[in-house]
C-alpha cells in the first residue's frame, strides 16, 4: 500500500480556518502530549495530542504550538526541542526548529527552552486566550505564569488578556467535518482493519486463546504501517457480554460465538469495527437468530443516515428493530410501543448505536445543538454499532443466555448518501459463514 499523508497545505488551511475563529485580539497556545512512563525508566509509545497533530501534523513531544492571528512577523510559531545528538543517539532524530519550520510548513520556530522568555510578549495585546485549560495541571500552570507576567509589564501600554477561553469550542467543530485528506487516511485504517478481521476469521479454531487472535489482528495492523486504535476486544462466550472487555486471556470453545472489536489506526486517524462470528463457522440456531437481529437493526439504522436528518434517528431505528426482534423471540414481553417506552431493551442493549471518529476512536464533536439531537451534514463520520447481551443470569430461556453480539460500521455522510468505509468485511450470518468455509 501507497504511504498516504496529509500535505502541508491542508494543515495550514486548518491554522487558517482556526484563527478566523480566535479573530485578532485571541491567542491560542497548545501543548503537545507528554511521555508517560511505564515502569521506571520505558515509556508508553507516544501518541501526540490529536488537536495538535490536526493543526500541524507534528509529531513530538514537549512542544508548544503557538496561533497569533494577524501578527506580521508570522501567525503560526512552535516551540520544540533543539537537535541533540547525544539524545539522538539513544531516542531517534528530532527535527528541530528550523527543520520543524520547513517540515510542517510553520512561520516560525523557537527551542523550547526559550518558551518563558518569548511566549509573554506574544501574548501581550491579546485580549482572549484559547487553551485547553484543566487537561494538563503542569502546563496550566505554566500558561499562568506567562499570563503574570504580561501583568507585571502593564505599565509598558499593553494590557493582559481579559478572557481564558476553552479552544475545544472552536477545534472540536472544525474537526467533526472531516476533509478529502482526512478521508483517505480514515479509509485506509478502514481497510487495513478489514484485512486484520478476515485474518481473525480465517485463522480462529477451537482450543485457541483469545490473545491469539488479538495477536492475528494486531499483526496485520502492525504489517501495514498501522497500529492499534484502541485496546483490542477479543471476547468468547459470554465474555462478548462485557462491553469494555479486554483481558483476553479465555479459551474458546467450538460451540462459541467470538466477538471482535478492533480497529486500526493509520497516520492517527482510526477506523472502529466489531464483528461477531461462531468459532465452528456455523451459527447454531439461537445465535443465529440473535445475529439476525442484531444484523437488521445495523442496516435499519444505516437507513436512516442522510443529509438534514437527525442524528439520533439512527439510533431509534435501531433500538426500535432489536426490541421488535427480542419480542419475537419472547426475550421480552408485551407491546412494541410499551418496551420501547419504557427501555426494557436496556436489559440487553444498555449503549448507544454509535459515536463520531477520526483522530479520536471517540472523536470531537456535539451530539446536541441546543438539547436538539444535532442534524447531519456531508463531512460527518461516526459509527453504527448495535448489539444484543444476554447475562449469564438472565431470566430467559438457557439458550440464549451467555451470547453477545455487536455488528460495528464506520460511516461518512456524503453528498450522495451514506458511504461505508468498512462495507468490506462480511457482515450477515449467511456472509460470515460462507467467508470462513472457504477460508
Amino acid at each position: 500500500m501507497k504511504a498516504l499523508n496529509v500535505p502541508k497545505s491542508r494543515y495550514k488551511q486548518r491554522r487558517e480556518d482556526l484563527m478566523d475563529s480566535v479573530g485578532d485580539n485571541g491567542i491560542v497556545i497548545l501543548s503537545a502530549a507528554s511521555e508517560k512512563i511505564r515502569s521506571r525508566d520505558t515509556h508508553f509509545a507516544f501518541r501526540q495530542d490529536s488537536d495538535l497533530l490536526y493543526l500541524s501534523g507534528f509529531p513530538e513531544p514537549e512542544a508548544v504550538l503557538v496561533l497569533v492571528p494577524g501578527r506580521a512577523h508570522g501567525e503560526t510559531i512552535l516551540f520544540c526541542r533543539e537537535r541533540d545528538p547525544l539524545r539522538e543517539q539513544w531516542d531517534g532524530k528530532r527535527f528541530g526548529p528550523e527543520e520543524a519550520v520547513t517540515a510542517f510548513g510553520l512561520d516560525d520556530a523557537f527551542p523550547i527552552t526559550d518558551i518563558d522568555d518569548i511566549l509573554p510578549g506574544l501574548i501581550e495585546g491579546r485580549d482572549q486566550i484559547y487553551a485547553h485549560f484543566g487537561r494538563d495541571g503542569d502546563f496550566d500552570t505554566r500558561l499562568m505564569g506567562w499570563i503574570n507576567r504580561t501583568r507585571q509589564r502593564m505599565y509598558m501600554g499593553n494590557p493582559p488578556p481579559s478572557e481564558l477561553l476553552d479552544l475545544g469550542l472552536l477545534v472540536n467543530e472544525l474537526r467533526l467535518f472531516k476533509d478529502k485528506d482526512e478521508l483517505k487516511l480514515m479509509q485506509r485504517a478502514a481497510d487495513i482493519s478489514v484485512l486484520a478481521h478476515e485474518a481473525a476469521m480465517r485463522s480462529v479454531k477451537a482450543g485457541m486463546h483469545e490473545y491469539e487472535l488479538q495477536a492475528e489482528i494486531e499483526h496485520v495492523f502492525r504489517k501495514y504501517n498501522a497500529v492499534p486504535a484502541y485496546t483490542s476486544i477479543v471476547g468468547t462466550g459470554a465474555n462478548a457480554c462485557v462491553l469494555h472487555y479486554v483481558t483476553n486471556q479465555a479459551k474458546i470453545a467450538k460451540s462459541d460465538l467470538i466477538l471482535i472489536d478492533a480497529g486500526a489506526e493509520y497516520n492517527g486517524y482510526a477506523a472502529d469495527i466489531t464483528r461477531t462470528f461462531p468459532a465452528s463457522g456455523k451459527f447454531s440456531k439461537a445465535q443465529r437468530q440473535l445475529h439476525d437481529i442484531v444484523w437488521q437493526a445495523n442496516r435499519a439504522a444505516l437507513n436512516e443516515v442522510k443529509i438534514g436528518a437527525t442524528y439520533d434517528k439512527q439510533h431509534e431505528a435501531a433500538v426500535a428493530t432489536l426490541t421488535e426482534g427480542l419480542l419475537q423471540l419472547g426475550l421480552l414481553k408485551g407491546k412494541l410501543e410499551k418496551n420501547l417506552q419504557d427501555m426494557t431493551y436496556r436489559k440487553f442493549y444498555p449503549h448507544k448505536t454509535g459515536h463520531w471518529i477520526g483522530l479520536d476512536v471517540h472523536d470531537v464533536g456535539d451530539y446536541r445543538i441546543d438539547n436538539e439531537s444535532r442534524v447531519l451534514e456531508e463531512g460527518m463520520v461516526f459509527t453504527i454499532e448495535p448489539g444484543l447481551y444476554i447475562p449469564t443470569d438472565a431470566d430467559v430461556d438457557a439458550k440464549w443466555r451467555g451470547i453477545g453480539i455487536r455488528i460495528e460500521d464506520d460511516i461518512y455522510v456524503g453528498a450522495d448518501g451514506p458511504k461505508v468505509l468498512t462495507d468490506a468485511l462480511v457482515r450477515s450470518a449467511n456472509e460470515i459463514e460462507e467467508f470462513m468455509a472457504q477460508a
